[in-house]
Parts: C-alpha cells; sequence; structure tokens
C-alpha cells in the first residue's frame, strides 16, 4: 500500500487523483491520505507574510519524514528550490499547459480590458509583467482557491483575474478562460503545471513505484527553471518567471529557456539554450546574465 499525502483543497485532491490513478494503473494500491498546511488555515493573509509558498509543503514533507505517508503530490512551482535531507523528488509527471491564463468579464481579452479596470493577483511576478504591458490595469492581491478567485469577476468585485491555466484544466473548466496569455507577454512561474511527486530518499520500494511516471523532458525544463529560481537567491514568491521547451536544434534535441526578473524600472527578458542533460548549468547561467543586465 502506498499511502499518497496531499492537500485538502479541490485542486489539490484533483492532482492527487491523477497520480493515485496514474500508480493503480501500474498495479499497486494506493490510500489517499488528506493533509491541512499552513497555507489552507490561513486563507487571509498574503503569502509572502506568512512564510512564502513554502507553506503549502511543509506539513506534507513532515508527514514524509515521520512516516506516516509514502509520497506527497506537489504543485511544482509551490515547491521551495532548496533541497530536504532525507527526502527526494521521485517522479515529474508529463506536464500541463504551463501558460497563464485569464477569467475575465463579458468574455474579454487582456487587451480588451478598459485602463483601470481591476485585476486579481496576489502574485508579484504576474503584478510586474502586467504593470511592463503598459495596459494602465490595477491589480490587486487576492487569496482563495479557484472558485473564490472566479466568484470575484462573476460578482462584479473585479474585472478580472489571473489563474494558471493547468489548475483549470484539471478541474474541469477551462471554458470559463476568456484568454490563454501567451509567453511573450506573461512568463509563468518556474515549474508552473507540473506537479512534483516527493517520498523518503531512501525509499527504494516507493521511488521503483514511481520510476515509470517520470518524464524526462519535463524533468529537464522545470530543473532549468528551478535552477535559474534558485541562482537569482529569489523565494517562491518574487518576480521572476521561466519557461524551458525542449525543442529541435540543428544537432538534435535541445533546452531553450526564458527567463523574466522584475525591476524597479521594469521586467528584465532574456533566453538561452543549451544540451537537454545539463538543465541546472542553463539555468546558472541565464540566472546570472539577468543579474548582470540588471
Amino acid at each position: 500500500m502506498i499511502r499518497l499525502g496531499t492537500r485538502r483543497s479541490a485542486l489539490a485532491t484533483a492532482q492527487a487523483t491523477l497520480v493515485a490513478d496514474a500508480l493503480r494503473t501500474l498495479g499497486h494500491e494506493v490510500e489517499v491520505v488528506p493533509i491541512m498546511t499552513t497555507g489552507d488555515a490561513d486563507k487571509v493573509a498574503p503569502v509572502e507574510q506568512i512564510g512564502g509558498t513554502g507553506i503549502y509543503v511543509s506539513a506534507l514533507r513532515d508527514a514524509l519524514l515521520a512516516d506516516e505517508i509514502d509520497i506527497a503530490v506537489h504543485s511544482l512551482k509551490d515547491l521551495p528550490t532548496g533541497p530536504v535531507d532525507g527526502l527526494a523528488i521521485g517522479a515529474i509527471p508529463v506536464r500541463e499547459d504551463p501558460r497563464d491564463v485569464l477569467v475575465a468579464r463579458d468574455g474579454l481579452t487582456l487587451g480588451e480590458l478598459p485602463a483601470g479596470a481591476l485585476v486579481g493577483t496576489g502574485a508579484p511576478r504576474r503584478v510586474a509583467q502586467l504593470e511592463a504591458l503598459g495596459l494602465g490595469l490595477e491589480c490587486t492581491g487576492i487569496r482563495g482557491n479557484v472558485d473564490t478567485r472566479i466568484a470575484m469577476v462573476a460578482e462584479g468585485k473585479l474585472d478580472a483575474v489571473v489563474l494558471a491555466r493547468a489548475g483549470l484544466s484539471r478541474l474541469g473548466r477551462l471554458a470559463e478562460v476568456t484568454e490563454t496569455l501567451d509567453p511573450i507577454q506573461m512568463l509563468p512561474s518556474p515549474g508552473q503545471g507540473a506537479l512534483g511527486i516527493e517520498c523518503r530518499a531512501d525509499d527504494t520500494e516507493v521511488l521503483a513505484a514511481l520510476a515509470p511516471l517520470d518524464d524526462p523532458a519535463t524533468r529537464a525544463a522545470v530543473t532549468a527553471e528551478r535552477q535559474l529560481l534558485a541562482t537569482l537567491e529569489a523565494g517562491c514568491t518574487a518576480p521572476v518567471g521561466a519557461l524551458a521547451e525542449v525543442v529541435d536544434g540543428e544537432d538534435g534535441p535541445e533546452l531553450w529557456l526564458r527567463g523574466a526578473l522584475g525591476q524597479d524600472d521594469g521586467v528584465r527578458r532574456l533566453s538561452a539554450n543549451g544540451p537537454v542533460d545539463d538543465p541546472v548549468s542553463l539555468g546558472k547561467a541565464l540566472a546570472n546574465e539577468l543579474l548582470e543586465r540588471t
């Protein structure tokens, strides 16, 4: 029996169900164990005021280390970049579409929103990139699950909200999207759209069970993105966007990484490419180049 730990939210439960079903298809028995995290308990304070996005994973990691669960399913964008002694990311499955989306009143797109329109997002990364577009939009911080955020638009409290497309896809709510934002406008959070399945580093049986779920291309891409974030010495709530993809190069597959760093005077954007088998070096190199340009 594999004990799978997950947050209690609808999205976390949907993600956990995807992993549980995949493991069951491989012949494993799975028990889903709901766990309350600090981020779920405090739905009011801004994330950065109560410990950053690590608040969504610390309780799950504690349960892993205490042998109360065998695996934990995380949204990889919420996972701090620093390693934890005794734990390992056993699998990163095929990534969902990593882009951000707009859910706006009256079916409007970003360019159709009038100047002064109130857009809900609590992410400094999104705020910095929206402001850099020069559309005259007003951003306001929000907390809450997908239902709560979309309801703010339906009730007229906000003109629009910006959300991760992957979450809406996993919840079956893509029909409410009014625009999928091009990464040229809005680079996503490092690791967005990907799941990280964490386990104890010495649990060889669980690591073997997870191995078939791992997607090498996704792992390479998100490793580069997360290394860029780590090299910038930024927390997960900092204004950093990143997106890596495995593409066809002249000499075969290569990794293409785009990065964005919010500054007081705007957003710096750069890109670089490198070998698929060395995503760490690519992430470090692009981060250092971004720092040189600030």
